[in-house]
């Protein structure tokens, strides 16, 4: 049986009234249950979780995607994922891995759909992670344009060497190294054990480095 959902996301925080309980002190996981509790999501309480969380599906959908016009609208198919599907989740305390993945599942189904072969995230401002493991950063100070050359050719070939990954390599290292998602979080999302999530950041960065290690040479 299916379950109407709003057009657009506006009307939810419009229908709300202005007399109701203010929800934003509330805990994520007592949202979370206030929507499991009947047969639709309560519409104030998704509301506050829609607001709380917008903006990290954008971002992830933006890494993914960044040349897609249509990122909006994958990003409104997430929340109506999220609301036909919330009460299947049991565990309201993972509520943000679980969305995570929902966004990267609905991702890689309309790029299976498409069909496409581009690159799937932007690198404009990669950051390096505080474990040391890899960095992706140049130092420049006051660059020439030869050094602002040689840093755009880098990103542009790290681009292309993130793209040229396999599938489930490319999303563990865009959850791990964009998102700054934690293993434990990855392995959750992506429904593989922590040693193969491990396994695979580790030969990504390897099969990186190796293709970049004329770049990182480079005094």
């Amino acid at each position: 049986m299916s379950q109407s959902v709003p057009a657009t996301w506006s009307t939810i925080e419009a229908k709300v009234p202005q007399s109701s309980v203010s929800l934003d002190k509330l805990p994520n996981y007592d949202l979370i249950l206030r929507c499991q509790e009947g047969v639709k999501p309560d519409r104030a309480a998704f509301a506050e979780l829609l607001r709380r969380y917008q903006s990290h599906v954008e971002k992830i959908l933006y890494h993914l995607a960044p040349d897609w016009q249509d990122r909006a609208d994958l990003a409104q198919e997430v929340w109506i994922r999220v609301y036909r599907n919330i009460n299947r989740l049991k565990e309201p305390v993972k509520f943000k891995s679980w969305l995570s993945r929902i966004a990267t599942n609905l991702f890689y189904d309309e790029l299976r759909k498409r069909k496409r072969v581009a690159s799937p995230l932007s690198l404009d401002a990669p950051r390096a992670m505080d474990d040391g493991e890899m960095s992706w950063e140049l130092p420049s100070d006051a660059p020439s344009p030869d050094d602002s050359l040689a840093t755009r050719e880098f990103y542009e070939q790290l681009q292309t060497a993130i793209a040229d990954l396999p599938e489930a390599f490319r999303t563990t290292i865009v959850l791990r190294e964009i998102q700054g998602l934690a293993y434990e979080e990855i392995a959750e999302i992506t429904g593989v054990s922590l040693g193969t999530v491990k396994s695979r950041i580790a030969r990504a960065r390897t099969r990186l480095q190796s293709e970049l290690q004329p770049y990182l040479d480079v005094e």
